[in-house]
């Protein structure tokens, strides 16, 4: 595993392959908002700490999915 992490750090060296792990970390933060928003009646609406926490968790479940695909 040691391996393949080094592998990944040296890989992100490279400012377009960085950029392309950036954008897909951010969609799927920005996806995860829109359908917390609409799935608990949030749209238009302020989102709280707890609202925040649970959306930053979802994005980074649906990343890490996406990921292993």
């Amino acid at each position: 595993m040691k391996e393949v992490i080094e592998k990944l750090n040296e890989g992100l060296k490279d400012e377009d392959y960085r950029r392309s792990w950036t954008a897909n970390i951010a969609m799927a933060q920005i996806d995860c908002e829109r359908w917390y928003r609409e799935e608990n009646n949030k749209v238009g609406k302020y989102l709280n700490y707890q609202d925040r926490l649970a959306i930053a968790n979802l994005g980074a479940e649906y990343f890490l999915e996406l990921l292993a695909k």
